[in-house]
C-alpha cells in the first residue's frame, strides 16, 4: 500500500466537505493507495509528464476536486482539495492551479532534501 502524504491544508479542507463528498473522495484516494485507478480520476492538464491526477464529485453546491501527484514510488501525495464554485467552464480556477503548482513544487524539494540526506 502507498504511504498517504497531506500536502498543506489539504486534509482540513476535505474534512470541511459534506459527508457524501467527503466519504466518496476518502474511498477513491484509498483505491489509488492500494494500486488501482478509482472512477472519475483523470490527468490534469498543463502538469506535462508529472503524474498529477485529479478526483472529481459533484452535487448540487457544485463540483469537489482532490488532486494528487504519484511522484515518487511509494508515496501518494494529495496537493490540493477544494470546491469548486463556478457553474460555467471545466477550467481549474487560476489560483487553485497555483496552489497545485506550489505544493508539487514543495513535494519535489523535499524529495532532493531527503536524497542528499
Amino acid at each position: 500500500m502507498l504511504n498517504l502524504t497531506w500536502m498543506g491544508s489539504s486534509k482540513e479542507d476535505l474534512k470541511a466537505m459534506p459527508e457524501k463528498i467527503r466519504k466518496s473522495i476518502g474511498y477513491a484516494l484509498r483505491v489509488v493507495q492500494l494500486g488501482g485507478r478509482p472512477e472519475g480520476s483523470k490527468p490534469l492538464s498543463g502538469f506535462g509528464s508529472a503524474r498529477v491526477n485529479e478526483i472529481r464529485e459533484n452535487d448540487r453546491s457544485g463540483t469537489y476536486r482532490a488532486v494528487y501527484t504519484l511522484e515518487v514510488q511509494r508515496e501518494l501525495f494529495v496537493l490540493h482539495v477544494f470546491h469548486k464554485k463556478s457553474t460555467h467552464g471545466k477550467e481549474t480556477p487560476r489560483k487553485d492551479m497555483e496552489m497545485i503548482k506550489k505544493r508539487l513544487k514543495d513535494v519535489r524539494d523535499n524529495l532532493k532534501t531527503e536524497r542528499k540526506l
